[in-house]
């Protein structure tokens, strides 16, 4: 099978800083780094790494075409990446010692991937394949449509959270993946707990707690593995992605669940995104 991921990519130019600067407060940088991001190009990175056939759809200017060929020399099928006149989409990325993060994000390319582009990856795509969104693009509802009506399994990560944008897709949706604070706010949004909603399949990341799966008929708890982090950013990212790859290749959620889990306890021991996702094999050797 495949996974299919309508997503964002990024340059993600990552500042370390000695605190998280307060509104009207300046501060000089330890260090800059430029790496591949977004949270579309992470997952599918993570997802590749994991063992998936991932094909990512998704748009970038001639600025970007470093990132594209950096996702295919990462495992990725990017020909349905298109190069528009719109520039790349960027994020700065402010890092503190904890490994606590602050970004801003420009979204450039990403909120205007055509809907041709689109299509044509799907004409490709088989039932039983994933389809995977965020909410950092454009087409969201009609990519979740589009992959509900050919059969696909439709999973969308509920971040950046916008309430409406949600619920927009929730009819079409397999799996929904959202961190607490999100879930809280999807609550208030639609009066529905996770375990209430009309889906398969929810997990709630809980960060330094692990996290929880509402499947069908039951609610799971998964601790997180104890670590240092320098930087937590893009480790949702990473786990999602493994979650997802491992169910693409037929695992059980609680074991694809466990495999993510090592995933993003090794990201959040390294600086950057996608660049320093781990491979299978270090999952796999991965010991506490």
């Amino acid at each position: 099978m495949a996974i299919w991921n309508l997503g964002s990519i990024n340059a993600d130019f990552v500042y370390s800083v000695p605190k998280i600067p307060g509104p009207g407060e300046t501060l000089a940088s330890i260090d800059r780094k430029l790496f591949l991001g977004g949270k579309g190009a992470n997952m599918s990175v993570a997802a590749a790494r994991a063992g998936a056939r991932v094909n990512h759809i998704g748009a970038v200017g001639e600025d970007g075409r470093w990132a594209v060929q950096r996702l295919l020399e990462y495992g990725v099928d990017t020909r349905n990446i298109i190069e528009i006149s719109t520039e790349t989409a960027q994020a700065i990325i402010m890092v503190d010692p904890e490994g606590e993060n602050a970004i801003l994000l420009h979204p450039g390319a990403n909120v205007n991937i055509p809907q041709s582009t689109l299509q044509t990856a799907m004409a490709e795509a088989d039932t039983g394949d994933w389809l995977v969104i965020q909410n950092e693009t454009n087409l969201q509802r009609t990519a979740a449509d589009l992959g509900k009506k050919m059969g696909l399994k439709v999973a969308y990560a509920a971040a950046p959270f916008d309430a409406d944008r949600v619920k927009a897709v929730l009819p079409y949706l397999d799996f929904l993946i959202l961190n607490e604070v999100e879930a809280a706010q999807l609550e208030q949004a639609t009066g529905k707990s996770p375990a209430e909603l009309p889906l398969a399949d929810v997990i709630v990341t809980l960060g330094g707690k692990g996290a929880d799966w509402y499947g069908r008929d039951e609610k799971q708890h998964f601790d997180a593995i104890p670590v240092t982090p320098v930087d937590t950013t893009g480790a949702g990212d990473t786990f999602t992605g493994y979650v997802l790859a491992a169910l693409d290749r037929g695992m059980p959620m609680a074991q694809a669940i466990g495999q993510a889990t090592i995933a993003g306890a090794l990201m959040v021991m390294r600086h950057g995104t996608a660049d320093v996702i781990p491979d299978l094999s270090e999952v796999q050797s991965f010991r506490t």
